[in-house]
């Protein structure tokens, strides 16, 4: 009987796995993998688990701690009082796709909340990568802490990672809501180094992909740009030192006009142009 939910399980994360990965373009066998071989369960605590519907937020108890129960694109609550969710999976294969950590490369995971989606990072990059995760929930922290202790090329910080010293990387995969795409994030990109933050409004709002340009031409060193494009929808909880109610009015006048999905890059200077379809202070995103 053990043998054959052993097997159940098995078959329902590799189906899970195939599915999570489809959207997930050039980077899809890798991502297959690491969803496949990292335990969900293993992030959310003891069963049974409470499921949350990202579309009407009805909330449903699993029936039983079977973990077969937690391998479907569903939200699982890690905080119920303060609306934290173990994120939606098909959401981060999509995002995760269109950021693409390689292998060796150092990655800092803002919002890590319990450590999955730090563990897949940590799989992406292999080995001779790391992970550095901020968690600015102690409780959330150190569960990641003890949960991560597996993967030796894993490290987490309880800390806010909206910090004017954070490490230098190659990546940043940022799981919470912020109004602005942060100055110390954008300063600690290596040259060819990616971003994808939720540049979060009132209500809905957008995953965006940032990318510091590997050569630096004239235009780009007089403008300070980036590229920048928004990659679909998303809905995470407020980064708590990146959310200001003025900027998010502005977000959310931008996502209900057709503007914002031509944003082609994101200019670091308060001189925007014609061009412009957000305006930040000390930013803007460009057509």
């Amino acid at each position: 009987m053990k043998r054959k939910r052993t097997d159940r399980l098995a078959a329902c994360r590799q189906f899970y796995a195939k599915m999570v990965a489809a959207g997930g373009g050039q980077l899809r066998d890798d991502l297959e993998r690491a969803f496949e071989i990292v335990p969900r369960e293993y992030f959310l605590g003891r069963g049974p688990w409470l499921a949350v519907s990202s579309m009407s937020d009805t909330q449903v108890i699993t029936p039983t701690d079977d973990p077969i129960h937690v391998y479907q694109n569903v939200l699982f609550a890690l905080d119920r009082e303060k609306r934290i969710n173990n994120g939606e999976p098909f959401l981060h294969g999509q995002l995760l796709g269109a950021l693409a950590p390689a292998r060796g490369n150092v990655v800092l995971h803002i919002g890590c909340g319990t450590g999955y989606y730090t563990a897949i990072l940590a799989d992406l990059v292999g080995p001779s990568g790391k992970v550095v995760g901020y968690e600015i929930e102690p409780a959330l922290g150190h569960h990641a802490i003890e949960n991560l202790k597996p993967w030796d090329n894993v490290e987490v910080r309880i800390a806010s990672g909206v910090d004017a010293d954070l490490p230098r990387c190659d990546v940043i995969y940022v799981n919470a809501g912020a109004t602005r795409p942060v100055a110390s994030w954008l300063n600690a990109l290596n040259k060819g180094g990616k971003l994808v933050f939720p540049l979060a409004g009132e209500g809905p709002g957008v995953s965006l992909l940032v990318g510091k340009p590997l050569y630096v031409t004239d235009q780009i060193r007089v403008q300070g740009s980036l590229t920048a494009r928004v990659i679909g929808f998303c809905g995470f909880v407020p980064c708590r030192d990146a959310f200001d109610p003025a900027e998010a009015a502005n977000v959310t006048k931008a996502f209900y006009s057709s503007e914002l999905r031509k944003a082609r890059s994101l200019v670091r200077n308060d001189e925007p142009d014609d061009n412009a379809v957000l305006i930040g202070k000390g930013w803007w995103l460009s057509k």
